[in-house]
């Protein structure tokens, strides 16, 4: 029998009853798929949420400046621009991130991992922050030379999150031979590691019927709480995710 936890309401239609009441706070959550899986929609969708509550929540973009976030965002009705204004909602990239410290980088090495983390842990102690997400970690891993460095990396940094009560979504780039369900193979992440040290993994993959690609998502894993282990047909409209059943899905379709 698992102990439940307080939990962090997702918010976003079916998840929360997927999660038997949304994730564990300070939880690490290993969000995975490929591109085009709807992962940044989900992960903007999931802070959205909690800043319409009153929760501070932190989108941190490593590989594309804030203002093209922003742009995105304006095609989905559940995106509320004057939650920035409020300073409920933060939208930041590398380059602002280390600005918020008065440091000018146009871009970041190894060397910088480190206090990485630590400019993390400054913003999220000093806003209070209750969710936040990076995208992608993939990406920061990238910078690492190994396997013991990422598994050091992601175990700090969920450390220093889960500490400070803050509930997070880490996006992980895959390849989309595994997760699209072209192969056989699963994949949660791109070095092997990564899933082993977060508390939980939502996978988004894809399935085929009737000549269609239908989005799929899966929650592979999440430690506090009892979950749904069922596949669901993952839909982005524009008001945001959701989820539908797999088998409910094909009664209606026909």
């Amino acid at each position: 029998m698992v102990k439940e936890r307080p939990k962090c309401k997702t918010g976003i239609n079916g998840l929360d009853n997927i999660l038997n009441g949304g994730i564990p706070r300070g939880n690490t959550v290993l969000l995975s798929g490929a591109c085009g899986s709807g992962k940044t929609t989900l992960s903007m969708e999931f802070l959205v949420n909690g800043a319409k509550v009153d929760e501070t929540s932190v989108f941190i973009s490593v590989t594309e400046p804030s203002s093209k976030v922003i742009s995105n965002l304006r095609g989905f009705e559940f995106f509320d621009e004057s939650l920035i204004k409020k300073e409920k909602l933060y939208l930041l990239d590398m380059i602002s991130l280390y600005a918020r410290l008065g440091i000018e980088k146009r871009d970041y090495r190894i060397e910088d991992i480190d206090p990485l983390i630590n400019i993390i842990e400054d913003i999220v102690k000093k806003l209070k922050v209750k969710r936040l997400v990076i995208d992608s970690i993939t990406a920061i891993c990238h910078q690492l030379e190994t396997k013991t460095r990422i598994r050091e990396f992601i175990f700090n940094l969920g450390k220093t999150l889960s500490d400070a009560g803050c509930t997070s979504l880490l996006i992980s780039e895959v390849n989309p031979t595994g997760a699209w369900g072209l192969t056989p193979g699963i994949t949660y992440s791109a070095y092997g590691v990564e899933e082993a040290i977060a508390d939980g993994i939502i996978l988004l993959g894809a399935i085929e019927r009737k000549g269609y690609m239908l989005r799929t998502l899966h929650v592979v894993k999440m430690r506090g709480t009892m979950h749904s282990l069922a596949k669901y047909i993952l839909d982005l409209t524009p008001n945001g995710v959701v989820l539908i059943p797999l088998l409910k899905w094909g009664a209606e379709s026909g």
